[in-house]
């Protein structure tokens, strides 16, 4: 028998108001609160379980398992089927829970009479605050509308546990001690900078005091009037001033107005109204099931897409609510670090930015919509910085080094002193950086060296004058992929391109054609699922098999040069047949451009990346095909060791400077120098000062890099002797070592390059 049979949810709704409303104690009306939904749901039992310190779950009532069991009986999360629904914040259905792997029988319960069994997460704050529970003698299959009613009532009863009547706010908090401890926390940087100030919490949460409707009709009035407001203001938001530029994070805006007028969105909270509750209430339930969505999602674009209709609910609630409840509106400090959990683009605008000094977030990837926004307006950004807010609170001394993915909490006098000296050198460095800038990037015995950047957003462009940079190495095509919920437009491309060669001016631009699939997920482009993503269907496997896909990129691209110089290069690349399919769609898209009289690019250079050993057994055979070559060494020296980069236990197992990588690198440039085939590199290797300095001493003369590396590159090799160097390291290159690394620091040190 359903939920609805025995009066369905707006019936117990209102008897749960009723029960909740009545003058005596937390536990009483909890036992009370039992005794109703197992009625109402036609269940034999009915237990709620609420999670304690240190990640346990407690039985604190129950209606048909045994009383004395009450406090008693306890889970850690992730044991039996309770531990399972905390740890993966998701509703379990069992018709046979006896039969489900995490099965853990307590014999203090009496429950081994009961055979299926209902679960759902009790959810606060996207926080799983206890699990409550149905059970049946007889096997049955519970409905969706059970499992929703179900999910309801367990949204009313995390309002009851968040009063702090039940289990105390503190106690699922460290102890205060621990708390106050002075801190530091690895992250990844996601936009550039160095702040110090005064920790913000974010808090976006909005309190929902009204949870179930007396008239559903008015709150479907009350609804829409708050989504028009809703989509008044980021309209209005789209039209300040800060973001009326054209660039990515403008493109973020798009989408995030796309979202506030999704169908779909506003049904979802049309129905949860229809159930019983109020407006806010519905717009929470929605929000809650789109958090316990997030927590299962590893993929970072699809989890930045739910981050967004979580901001937006959390707007739409404010709307309906009347209320801010979110930092934004208080009067921040003069040097407020905001930390938060999860961030959407429209809540960072919301801040006062001359205030603002960075920003930490735990729920964060470097194409996250936030993260754009944050490099567009220049605020240090550090993420995935798991755990920060367990030990923060608002008013903390905070640290941010967004160079190297770096926060401190609470740092101590001497930390504080330590740091504030490195700062001072970062600084000077810095400064001596920009005093390079116009400088050329020679050796002291003469060698040019061509320090190009990677760039992959609009945003990345004023870089080039800032660093000096010779021009751009790597222009990843596929960002303005990933962050665009639908296939960037013909128009779309050609303008983002257009763009870059206008930044670019005189110097040289190397545009690396569409590098999605692996981990590079686009929702619109769903591909089989693999078991090896980075050796499976990717790069030039992917789009020579959707080859639409390639022709209109090459023809944005062909379009933008506009007569000017154009240099384009194929990713991923194992077989010389591959290049030819893809120098057979550009010769296509050229003679198109001859048909409608349109200008070819003044010059065309046709490149690929070398990445898979492989083609390395093919370079006089590719010769004829192509113009210059350019080594992605993230990739290859992955596929030289077989190791999967992102698998920390491999992380050191392995090293770029290891003689028989740096012998095959020298192999490969050698014979490129034979063939007069212009070969650079660009790839994490080209950024970091000892690395770049072998590259240079194996006979590299073109390497691209993150911005931020050129100063520091450009002053190694002006403090560099490449002949000294080439000479001792053909000295190493057959040693049996692990690694050359520390050899090639004591020449750097003996010889006074600086690294």
């Amino acid at each position: 028998m359903s939920a609805g049979a025995a009066g369905g949810p707006r019936v117990l709704l209102r008897r749960l108001r009723e029960v909740m409303a009545e003058p005596e104690s937390a536990q009483v009306r909890l036992d009370k609160l039992v005794r109703a939904i197992a009625a109402n749901m036609v269940a034999e039992v009915c237990s709620i379980y609420l999670m304690r310190a240190g990640n346990v779950l407690e039985l604190f009532a129950t209606e048909g398992l045994n009383p004395e069991a009450v406090h008693k009986t306890r889970l850690k999360v992730g044991e039996g089927l309770v531990g399972t629904i905390a740890d993966n914040a998701t509703p379990l259905s069992l018709p046979e829970a006896s039969s489900h792997p995490k099965f853990a029988y307590r014999p203090e319960t009496g429950e081994e009479i009961y055979h299926s069994l209902l679960g759902v997460p009790i959810l606060r704050a996207g926080h799983v605050a206890g699990v409550l529970v149905v059970q049946n003698r007889t096997m049955r299959e519970y409905d969706e509308d059970e499992i929703e009613a179900m999910q309801t009532i367990a949204m009313v009863l995390a309002e009851l546990v968040g009063q702090g009547q039940l289990v105390e706010a503190a106690e699922i908090r460290q102890t205060e001690y621990a708390r106050k401890l002075p801190y530091r926390l690895d992250g990844q940087v996601l936009a550039e900078g160095i702040a110090q100030g005064i920790a913000v919490l974010h808090e976006p949460r909005v309190a929902v005091e009204r949870l179930i409707a007396e008239n559903p009709a008015e709150e479907q009035d009350r609804l829409a009037l708050a989504i028009g407001a809703l989509q008044k203001s980021i309209d209005d938001m789209m039209a300040s001033g800060d973001m009326i530029a054209e660039g990515e994070h403008r493109e973020v805006l798009e989408t995030f107005r796309m979202f506030a007028h999704d169908k779909g969105w506003r049904a979802r909270i049309q129905e949860a109204i229809k159930t019983g509750l109020t407006a806010e209430g519905a717009v929470e339930r929605v929000q809650m099931e789109t958090r316990a969505r997030m927590i299962a999602i590893t993929d970072p674009y699809l989890r930045e897409r739910l981050n967004d209709l979580d901001d937006l609910a959390n707007r739409l609630l404010r709307h309906l609510t009347g209320r801010a409840d979110t930092a934004s509106k208080d009067i921040l400090p003069d040097d407020a670090i905001l930390v938060a959990r999860s961030m959407g683009p429209a809540e960072l605008l919301d801040y006062d930015r001359t205030r603002l000094k960075a920003v930490v977030i735990e729920e964060c990837s470097p194409t996250s919509h936030v993260a754009i926004v944050a490099r567009a307006l220049g605020i240090p950004l550090v993420g995935r910085t798991e755990g920060v807010l367990d030990r923060i609170d608002a008013g903390d001394a905070i640290i941010v080094d967004g160079d190297v993915g770096q926060i401190f909490v609470r740092p101590t006098a001497d930390v504080l002193a330590a740091y504030g000296d490195a700062m001072a050198v970062k600084v000077q460095r810095r400064a001596e950086y920009a005093a390079l800038r116009d400088m050329p990037a020679e050796s002291l015995d003469g060698v040019s060296v061509s320090l190009m950047m990677n760039a992959g957003l609009t945003v990345d462009l004023p870089h080039l004058a800032e660093t000096g940079a010779a021009g751009i190495g790597l222009f990843r095509t596929e960002l303005q992929f990933m962050v665009s919920a639908t296939m960037p437009r013909l128009a779309a491309q050609v303008e983002l391109y257009g763009s870059v060669l206008d930044a670019a001016g005189d110097r040289p631009v190397i545009f690396r054609t569409l590098d999605i699939g692996g981990d590079k997920v686009l929702p619109y482009l769903v591909g089989p699922r693999e078991e090896n993503p980075a050796l499976g269907w990717r790069a030039i496997r992917l789009t020579l098999d959707r080859p639409a896909l390639l022709r209109y990129q090459l023809r944005a691209l062909l379009m933008a040069a506009g007569g000017r110089p154009l240099s384009v290069m194929f990713p991923m690349v194992a077989d010389v047949s591959e290049l030819r399919a893809a120098r057979g769609i550009l010769e296509r898209e050229l003679s198109r451009l001859e048909r409608l009289g349109q200008p070819r690019p003044s010059r065309l250079r046709v490149g690929t990346m070398f990445e898979v050993p492989a083609l390395a057994f093919q370079l006089p055979a590719l010769r004829p095909y192509v113009d210059f070559i350019s080594i992605g060494s993230n990739d290859l020296f992955q596929f030289f060791f077989a190791v999967d980069r992102a698998n920390p236990r491999m992380a050191d197992r392995y090293d770029t400077l290891a003689p028989s990588m740096l012998r095959f690198l020298r192999q490969i440039v050698q014979e490129c120098d034979a063939a007069g085939l212009p070969i650079g590199l660009c790839g994490e290797m080209a950024g970091r000062p000892l690395e770049a300095m072998a590259l240079i001493g194996l006979g590299l003369r073109s390497i691209s890099m993150q911005p931020g590396a050129i100063g520091p590159i450009k002053a190694m090799v002006r403090s560099l002797n490449v002949a000294e160097l080439a000479r001792y390291m053909d000295t190493l290159l057959t040693l049996p070592d692990r690694s050359l690394r520390g050899k090639l620091r004591n020449f750097a040190l003996d010889h006074g390059v600086t690294i």
